[in-house]
């Protein structure tokens, strides 16, 4: 079985989701279920913790079918960010978190220099750590030597559907990581997902290709089906690209030759 494992933690699907934007918890819950994914990545600021009796996003969640990750959706700063993932661990929810610290409102893009500092804070702090971060090679090495247990480079801006932006940053993070490498952010269709897949990525997080499709439900299982493809795709080695055609029947042997 093709596994792959995170601070020792092994996961068969390669396929993260999310929880925000769907129509109805239970078009949510559904899309989940089609999804295949065993990780389902949770905004700290959107769960309940204040008061545990009232409804609460993972009251549509079955905690002994999925693994949740915390994130610090929506923080700014490396401080708020910490304060987050302190306040997640605190209420219940897991000492793993994805990591986001936003430098930009306008382009939801990551302020690095903070991230990395809220990474090392963290990680002194025994958390597990997984920063979404740019597709820089160079960003992604600083956050492993931060101690980061994966890296989560975008694909392109979150939410915008524009798939993978920069294939050969993928490339060359995957060459160099010594950690999982985790595409979020960016995907809008199957063949996004499957194509982060073949340039080498362990798995692919999304949120808003699935929830913010006509149909989530179909959607989910068309990733699931793109994550499993992509990946098998890159184990089994593709061909050469080539600038003429090179027949694929043999031209030997054959009568009147």
């Amino acid at each position: 079985m093709d596994t792959f494992t995170i601070a020792g933690k092994t996961f068969t699907s390669r396929l993260i989701v999310g929880t925000g934007k769907y129509s109805s918890p239970s078009v949510m819950v559904k899309a989940h279920d089609a999804s295949g994914a065993e990780m389902i990545t949770v905004a700290v600021r959107r769960v309940n913790i204040s008061d545990r009796s009232k409804e609460s996003l993972l009251d549509y969640i079955d905690t002994s079918k999925y693994f949740i990750l915390p994130n610090t959706a929506g923080c700014y700063t490396a401080d708020e960010a910490v304060r987050t993932a302190r306040l997640g661990r605190e209420a219940g929810l897991s000492n793993w978190v994805k990591l986001e610290v936003i430098g930009d409102e306008k382009t939801l893009f990551p302020d690095n220099e903070a991230l990395i500092e809220a990474t090392r804070i963290l990680v002194r702090e025994d958390f597990v750590v997984l920063p979404y971060t740019n597709d820089d090679p160079v960003a992604c090495r600083k956050l492993e030597d931060a101690g980061a247990a994966a890296v989560m480079p975008l694909g392109a801006p979150i939410g915008s559907g524009l798939g993978i932006q920069n294939p050969n940053n993928i490339r060359i993070i995957r060459e160099f990581s010594r950690v999982p490498v985790i595409v979020d952010a960016g995907v809008g269709t199957a063949s996004d997902a499957a194509l982060a897949m073949e340039l080498g990525a362990d798995a692919v997080l999304m949120n808003t290709a699935i929830a913010g499709a006509q149909n989530p439900v179909a959607m989910a299982e068309a990733m699931n089906l793109a994550v499993r493809a992509g990946r098998l795709a890159y184990l089994s080695g593709r061909i050469p690209r080539k600038m003429y055609a090179n027949a694929s029947s043999p031209v030997e042997g054959l009568v009147g030759r």
